[in-house]
């Protein structure tokens, strides 16, 4: 109850907490913080006073174990925490439930995906960090200025987290898209690169993999806002409601641009395809150009005594003559044919 004084216990250090948790926070009725230790967790709990929120950062066993004993979560969902490749989904294990989410960064121009796992309890929040995942500390400070929506409970956080993960999508999609404006210029140029192909196969691969990192997301949003339990009071669900939203949008975002990069790369083959076209007519007419006076000149390289007029005193002139009249015909009817 609110005013009610936490135990001594409540009060130690959270020095000798381990490395991997980043935080063990007690958010009292008031929306106060406390920061506590692993060890006090049960007595905050049973003190019936605000909850408790554990961060962790790729945690061991022992301090999964310490926290399954602390908050008696189950051991289907502890043996998925450990494990940093779960699908995204909402599980409920008796009064608390278990949440996977796919977080993604970009590092090095390449996007770097990663895990969060969350326990939600009656008075408490675990949450499980693995890979490239961001820091809670902005959700944290954000919530941390808002005392009066703490006093919702842990599910509140619940929700800053997941609208944290889903607006971490948002400068991605961004990104891409001002990359595919850029590389449009590529696409229509006259001369064909290689590169150009090669990064928008590229382009298309990462937002392949988003999509199927979003796309689940929307479906644990939706569990969360159908929600029939006391763990997420209706005024709460209201906002992870906003969240779908957003994820539904970034979704609709990604099927764009995978539509335009599909686009993008149709376009640019078949101008490939053009100007090898082009290529090939060239050739051809000049060929054909090259073939006429060949052809005729051959027929001079023959070997024999009898041949129409070789001895006549104009027959090289004329014959030079008509060899150059076929080429200026073969030029005009290629050029008019828009060959040259």
């Amino acid at each position: 109850m609110a005013g009610m004084s936490l135990p001594a216990s409540a009060s130690a250090p959270a020095s000798n907490n381990p490395a991997c948790v980043i935080n063990c926070v007690h958010y009292d009725d008031q929306g106060k913080r406390h920061d506590i230790s692993l060890d006090a967790i049960s007595d905050v709990i049973a003190s019936g006073n605000g909850f408790v929120w554990v961060g962790l950062f790729d945690p061991n066993d022992d301090v999964l174990l310490k926290l399954q004993e602390e908050f008696c979560l189950h051991d289907l969902a502890i043996e998925d925490a450990r494990n940093a490749h779960q699908r995204p989904k909402a599980e409920a294990y008796g009064n608390s439930l278990f949440v996977v989410m796919t977080t993604a960064q970009m590092v090095d121009e390449r996007i770097q995906y990663g895990e969060t796992h969350a326990f939600l309890g009656p008075r408490f929040l675990v949450t499980v960090r693995h890979g490239a995942s961001l820091s809670y500390a902005p959700v944290r400070a954000r919530v941390e200025r808002e005392p009066q929506l703490l006093k919702m409970g842990a599910s509140y956080c619940m929700y800053a987290v997941a609208d944290f993960v889903v607006d971490n999508y948002l400068p991605i999609t961004t990104r891409f898209r001002d990359t595919l404006d850029l590389l449009e210029k590529d696409i229509f140029a006259e001369t064909y690169k290689r590169s150009t192909v090669t990064r928008l196969y590229e382009l298309k691969r990462e937002l392949n993999k988003m999509r199927m990192a979003v796309a689940p997301l929307q479906d644990v949003l939706a569990q969360l806002r159908r929600y029939q339990g006391e763990l997420i009071p209706d005024e709460v669900k209201l906002y992870v409601r906003d969240v779908h939203d957003h994820a539904a949008r970034i979704s609709d975002v990604i099927d764009t641009l995978r539509e335009m990069l599909g686009t993008a790369l149709s376009v640019n083959l078949s101008l490939v395809t053009l100007a090898q076209g082009e290529t090939v007519k060239r050739l051809g007419a000049w060929a054909a150009l090259l073939a006429a006076p060949t052809l005729i000149t051959s027929w001079y390289g023959m070997n024999f005594s009898h041949m129409p007029e070789l001895n006549q005193p104009w027959s090289y002139p004329l014959m030079i003559v008509g060899v150059a009249a076929v080429c200026v015909g073969l030029y005009r009817l290629f050029k008019r044919a828009k060959w040259l």
